[in-house]
């Protein structure tokens, strides 16, 4: 078996903790970088360790294909932002290609492609978690503050509302207060979502979940310490996640900083259709 693990990077420490998930299971790591803004530690513990953009699909293949991998990984941040804010890299012929097949240009869309075209070049993409299980909650109350019965109801509310945009692929988050939706996630991002739905009520609750037909290879659902710094900045009270379908990013860190500001984090189990 290829112990050889190649690793398309987007922003925040996930990428980190697969490099060294992966490297504790005995793979070599290759590391991509395809947007600006990576963690620093990144090209540190990563064996081999390259930066693009994602737009470059052509070095990109071309940088799996030296290296002979054939089996990747894509975690991390990548927002379509970067793809839609003035001054984007211009992307290569095959990334125009592949964007100009496909019917919408929906998250769930453009990824699948890019695993279909990987695909086509003899590289199985791995589910995001395979090396990242321990970082997934069980259900429960994680913080220390248990929530009031109010903020119990606006996250059971917000957690159905989140579960309901993620099935349209619009998003995975939601800011509800009192069973009104103050902000929904989109191409902004989640920390952006919190900040704009925080500037319309004070003491929100902020829900996120996996989307119904998640796709593991790629977008899994993930929080960590600049959501709870972003949910300090809009004075949000609680924090809904789905337990055993979101990673959370450096656990004990983002949980104090919870506990500091008396932000209530639940993990709870989706309903089984």
């Amino acid at each position: 078996m290829d112990k050889t693990l190649g690793i398309l990077a987007g922003v925040g420490h996930l990428p980190v903790e697969v490099v060294r998930g992966a490297k504790a299971a005995g793979y070599k790591t290759v590391v991509i970088g395809v947007v600006p803004g990576l963690d620093e530690e990144l090209s540190k513990v990563a064996d081999t360790f390259y930066s693009t953009h994602i737009g470059k699909l052509g070095k990109i293949l071309d940088i799996l294909s030296k290296n002979g991998i054939k089996a990747v990984t894509m975690i991390g941040k990548v927002t379509k932002e970067i793809l839609y804010s003035e001054g984007a890299i211009v992307p290569d012929w095959q990334a125009v290609k592949l964007l100009s097949s496909l019917p919408d240009r929906h998250d769930d869309t453009i990824m699948r492609a890019i695993v279909d075209k990987l695909s086509s070049q003899g590289i199985e993409v791995i589910d995001q978690t395979f090396f990242l299980q321990v970082l997934m909650p069980e259900a429960g109350v994680l913080s220390k503050r248990q929530p009031t019965m109010e903020e119990m109801e606006d996250m059971d509310y917000g957690f159905s509302m989140a579960k309901k945009i993620g099935g349209l692929d619009i998003g995975q988050t939601v800011v509800v207060k009192n069973k009104a939706i103050m902000a929904v996630e989109a191409i902004e991002g989640t920390d952006k979502c919190i900040l704009r739905g925080g500037a319309l009520g004070k003491n929100v609750i902020v829900a996120k979940t996996a989307k119904p037909a998640q796709d593991n290879r790629f977008d899994m659902p993930s929080v960590g310490v600049a959501t709870i710094e972003a949910m300090i900045a809009a004075g949000s009270v609680g924090l809904v996640v789905e337990a055993g379908r979101t990673l959370l990013v450096d656990r004990e860190k983002m949980l104090a900083l919870a506990d500091a500001h008396n932000i209530t984090v639940v993990a709870k189990q989706a309903k089984k259709c």
